[in-house]
């Protein structure tokens, strides 16, 4: 796997969160009221991601942190740690889940890591940051879904939360294994059988919607993002809506009604992770923040694997 695979992965899914990140919170009747009938289309100069990123690339240290074959109770620590540093980072403005803060507050008063998170809680916080774990893991399917379901659980348990992330984890692979876009749904399917109804419903949903002419109606049959599995789902959405252009994929995660930095951030991460760094354009990934803290990241997670 090209070393650049690993930039593509990071700066894909921190440009598609910060393209999201912009009109975060708003309608997308107001999105196209402030940016015109196709929505916001560049991300904004510079370009700011949100906690999603900045949670990816604290996961991602923790997992070097640890090593890649360290025990999981190792790694889950080293990213729980990794976490308490985002949680007090004077750059953590970026409208973070509540979820993921009171769960990281949880694992600084002492509790395991295993009990830190929120048990009934199965918003998208947890999917959004799983892309390195797919990239490290694209040749241990097992490993994978070991790791990804474990870091859910640091901050929240419900099992279609912990499906979500062993997806979009899942999904990354499939990307970077060079899957057809129509094999997606399928093996993630199988991949989380058994894990989560209600993630199996979400999938489902795309399954129903992916082929209608009208892609608004599509994404409102889906949902809004806000949870783990709709997160998820809609990004898949877009992948599959737009499997050869990075662009058009993390504009259409961009441009809806919910949770649009998480999907876009998701999305864009799969779609950089099947189409390769060029894919980005270059005026994009020269605009985004940390830029060169990204390609340091992506230079130790490709001399990692």
């Amino acid at each position: 796997m090209p070393a650049d695979r690993a930039e593509a992965l990071l700066f894909g899914l921190a440009l598609g969160d910060a393209l999201g990140y912009t009109v975060e919170f708003q309608s997308l009747p107001q999105i196209k009221a402030a940016y015109g009938p196709g929505g916001i289309t560049e991300p904004p100069e510079p370009a700011l991601f949100s906690d999603d990123t900045q949670m990816t690339v604290a996961l991602a240290e923790g997992l070097l942190d640890a090593g890649l074959d360290a025990d999981l109770d190792r790694q889950m620590t080293a990213i729980a740690e990794r976490f308490v540093l985002w949680r007090h980072s004077p750059e953590n403005d970026r409208a973070p889940g509540t979820t993921c803060l009171n769960a990281v507050a949880r694992y600084e008063r002492g509790l395991p890591w295993r009990e830190a998170g929120i048990a009934n809680s199965k918003g998208c916080g947890s999917a959004m940051r799983v892309a390195a774990i797919g990239y490290l893991y694209q040749h241990d399917a097992a490993r994978l879904r070991e790791v990804a379901a474990a870091s859910s659980l640091v901050t929240h348990g419900h099992p279609a939360a912990v499906a979500a992330s062993v997806a979009a984890a899942y999904a990354v692979k499939l990307a970077l294994d060079g899957a057809p876009v129509s094999a997606y749904l399928p093996r993630i399917m199988q991949a989380t059988d058994g894990m989560s109804d209600e993630f199996d419903q979400a999938l489902r949903a795309v399954g129903q919607a992916g082929g209608w002419a009208d892609e608004e109606r599509a994404l409102t049959h889906i949902g809004e993002g806000w949870v783990g599995e709709e997160a998820v789902a809609l990004a898949l959405y877009c992948v599959i809506r737009y499997p050869d252009s990075y662009v058009d994929c993390v504009r259409r995660g961009a441009n809806t009604n919910g949770d649009s930095d998480s999907v876009a951030c998701i999305a864009g991460g799969i779609s950089a992770a099947r189409l390769g760094l060029a894919a980005i354009p270059a005026g994009w990934r020269t605009r985004c923040e940390h830029a060169d803290d990204l390609r340091d990241l992506a230079r130790r997670l490709a001399a990692a694997r």
